[in-house]
C-alpha cells in the first residue's frame, strides 16, 4: 500500500506598503527571493511598482501591485480585502511606506501631524487590524512588521510630526501586539540612515553613513534581511529590532539630512 503525499503547504503571501521603491522595494525582493508571494502596494508610482512586480515574478514569486493612498481610511480599509481577492490569503503585512514632510516647532500646525499620523500610524493600526480579523477566519496566525527610525531612541527636533508619527507607531507595536495575541505577532524593525535623498549629496551621505559605534549605519540589504527574521521568527512579538550600526547610542542634535 503506498504512503499517502502530505499536503503541500499553501505558499505564504506577504503584503508590503510603499513597496515601488527604496526600501520597501528592498524588502519586497527579499521576500520574494525567500519565497513569499508578495502584494506591492504604491500610491503614486505607478511604473516603479510594475518593475518591482516583474522582479518578484522573477524571483519564482507571484506577484502583483496595489494602489491605494494610505492617508484615507477608506483606501486603507479596502487594501487587504483587495489582496485577498487576488491571493487568497495573507499572512503577513510589512509597513514601510512612510510620510516624511520637514517640519519644526515653529512650523508645527495640525494639518501636518494629521497627514503623518493617517499615514504612518493610522494605516499600521487598520492593516493590523484587518490581518487579524482574517487570520481568526482562517484559524491561522501571522505577523506584522512595522518599519520605525533609529532617531526615536536618539531624538532630535527636527521633522516633528514625522518623528511624532513614528513614536506613536512604536507604541502601538506594544499595544497591537498585547491585543492580538497569540494570533498576530507585532515587531519594529528600527533602522540608521540607510538610503540617500536628494538632501544629500553622495559624499556627505557616506560620511554621514560612518557616524556610527560600528563604523557603519545599515544598508538596505540589513534592513530587508531583519524584517525576513522578524517575519520568520515564531517566538518576537511586541518589541523592536533596531538595524543602524549602534547610531542610536550617539547624540546627533539634527536629522541627518540637515547635518
Amino acid at each position: 500500500m503506498s504512503t499517502p503525499t502530505p499536503p503541500v503547504a499553501p505558499q505564504p503571501t506577504v503584503l508590503v506598503t510603499g513597496a515601488a521603491k527604496r526600501l520597501g522595494r528592498e524588502i519586497a525582493l527579499k521576500l520574494a527571493a525567500a519565497g513569499w508571494r508578495v502584494a506591492v502596494h504604491y500610491r503614486d508610482s505607478v511604473v516603479e511598482a510594475r518593475k518591482t512586480v516583474a522582479d518578484c515574478t522573477k524571483l519564482a514569486a507571484a506577484s502583483t501591485s496595489f494602489r491605494a493612498n494610505l492617508a484615507n481610511e477608506t483606501a486603507v480599509r479596502q487594501l487587504l480585502p483587495s489582496v485577498l481577492d487576488k491571493f487568497g490569503h495573507v499572512d503577513a503585512v510589512v509597513n514601510s511606506a512612510s510620510t516624511f514632510e520637514h517640519d519644526t516647532v515653529a512650523s508645527f500646525g495640525f494639518a501636518a501631524l494629521e497627514k503623518h499620523m493617517r499615514a504612518n500610524a493610522g494605516a499600521a493600526i487598520l492593516l493590523s487590524q484587518a490581518l487579524h480579523s482574517h487570520l481568526k477566519e482562517r484559524n491561522a496566525s501571522g505577523a506584522v512588521v512595522n518599519l520605525l527610525d533609529q532617531k526615536l531612541w536618539n531624538p532630535n527636533p527636527d521633522f516633528l510630526s514625522y518623528t511624532l508619527s513614528k513614536a506613536a507607531l512604536e507604541a502601538a507595536n506594544t499595544l497591537l501586539a498585547m491585543e492580538l495575541a497569540p494570533r498576530l505577532r507585532v515587531v519594529g524593525v528600527a533602522p540608521g540612515l540607510t538610503l540617500t535623498s536628494h538632501m544629500l549629496s553622495p559624499e556627505k551621505f557616506e560620511a554621514l553613513h560612518k557616524l556610527a559605534p560600528l563604523g557603519h549605519s545599515s544598508t538596505a540589504a540589513d534592513v530587508a534581511a531583519t524584517v525576513a527574521f522578524a517575519l520568520s521568527n515564531p517566538s518576537i512579538t511586541g518589541t523592536t529590532l533596531l538595524v543602524d550600526g549602534g547610531q542610536h547610542l550617539m547624540r546627533f542634535e539634527r536629522d541627518f539630512s540637515l547635518m
